[in-house]
């Protein structure tokens, strides 16, 4: 039997098909009628994604049967052609029609993680397994083993158009953050190294019900309504009630007082959910108050930003940019970015043809094997920071 026609065309191919009339396969992530300016009737604006990234596209005659057939999330065959207009590329449509499924193989589609997620989720449950403090412990292992809650974690992006925007990105985001934050505890006495890592990995754990991800990635009615800090801090409320109420049923059965999950703990852990986007502007209903909180809220915005400006910097590459030119406006980050380091390796001739660095694998820096002592994964040399920092 015949698979589905395969899809020549994604939108990284843009700068390649410039001025061209391509026919190829997206997923409809919107659509809108608008009205054209000084009147003379409506426009079709629409963005079309494949796991390549988004492309803008216009349609300004013969719609009407799109708008009746085509929704939001659907997949589309298309033909247009490619051009850029404000320095961004762009295609205007002739012909489109909803796709059948035979015509679709969804992993053109959706964006996933480069890294294996089966080796990155070992490394952070070996961190996990080396806390000194058996109360944290056992709260993450009750997320991680929820069956509905650790495979979402596993699965779900991190974000739906920032930064690590594809399946295994919160994941992937979740590992470099926990590896920065260990990397960087030991510079900060302050700092609680087992309640740090416990923060950095449930402060986005509401993603998990905050998006959706099967045709496209989006937002729920319950990430849209409520968003994630909420029902983070809703999920943990219920994950430390039903751990409570374990604890409660050993204790009748063995007659020993219950081992309830610390109070103090729990205000600890949940604070820094609230507070991790760092100002009130950015949605955290509390600003950080802890060394925990003050350095998790850090970490994470850098962590965060640098992916973006990887991003930006690969984008700028595939649409021709010169070396001594910044990227397009930056709007989560409210700038334009400059690869520095292509600058530096551009002043010598024919270093820009070289491909751009990769990181290395995530399971790369570090063990995750528990060691003799029963301390877990083996901690990083502080020679070995500049591996950490650039990865994934």
């Amino acid at each position: 039997m015949l698979g589905p026609p395969m899809k020549d065309f994604f939108v990284a191919d843009a700068p390649r098909f410039e001025n061209q009339v391509v026919t190829t396969f997206f997923c409809l992530a919107s659509i809108s009628l608008r009205d054209r300016k000084g009147g003379g009737g409506q426009y079709l604006a629409l963005a079309l994604a494949d796991k390549t990234g988004q492309l803008e596209a216009r349609m300004w005659e013969e719609f009407a049967n799109v708008v009746e057939t085509c929704p939001e999330g659907c997949y589309v065959k298309v033909q247009g052609q490619i051009s850029r207009y404000n320095n961004k590329f762009q295609i205007t449509l002739t012909r489109m029609r909803a796709a059948s499924e035979s015509e679709i193989d969804t992993a053109d589609f959706v964006p996933t993680t480069q890294y294996e997620i089966p080796a990155m989720m070992s490394e952070l449950r070996g961190y996990v397994e080396a806390f000194t403090n058996p109360h944290l412990r056992a709260l993450v292992f009750r997320f991680f083993d929820d069956p509905a809650i650790g495979a979402a974690f596993q699965e779900a992006p991190a974000a739906k158009r920032l930064h690590h925007a594809w399946l295994g990105g919160l994941l992937e985001h979740v590992l470099a953050l926990v590896r920065v934050c260990r990397a960087t505890a030991p510079f900060y006495p302050e700092v609680d190294p087992d309640l740090l890592v416990t923060g950095a990995i449930l402060h986005d754990i509401g993603k998990v019900r905050e998006l959706s991800w099967r045709s496209n990635f989006n937002y729920t009615l319950e990430g849209q309504l409520v968003g994630h800090i909420t029902i983070a801090q809703r999920m943990l409320a219920e994950a430390i009630s039903s751990m409570d109420v374990e604890a409660r049923e050993r204790a009748q059965a063995t007659g020993e007082p219950p081992a309830l999950f610390p109070e103090p703990l729990r205000v600890l852990v949940e604070h820094m959910i609230l507070a991790h986007h760092g100002k009130l502007e950015f949605g955290s209903p509390k600003l950080p108050m802890t060394p925990e909180a003050m350095l998790l809220s850090a970490l994470d915005d850098l962590e965060a930003n640098f992916q973006t400006m990887r991003a930006e910097f690969a984008a700028a590459r595939d649409a021709g940019r010169r070396p001594d030119e910044p990227t397009e406006w930056v709007r989560s980050m409210d700038r334009n970015l400059f690869d520095s380091r292509r600058f530096l390796e551009a002043q010598t001739p024919g270093a820009d043809s070289a491909p751009a660095p990769e990181s290395e694998p995530p399971d790369a820096p570090v063990s995750t094997e528990v060691t003799e002592d029963g301390t877990g994964p083996e901690m990083i040399e502080f020679g070995e920071l500049g591996d950490v920092f650039t990865e994934p």
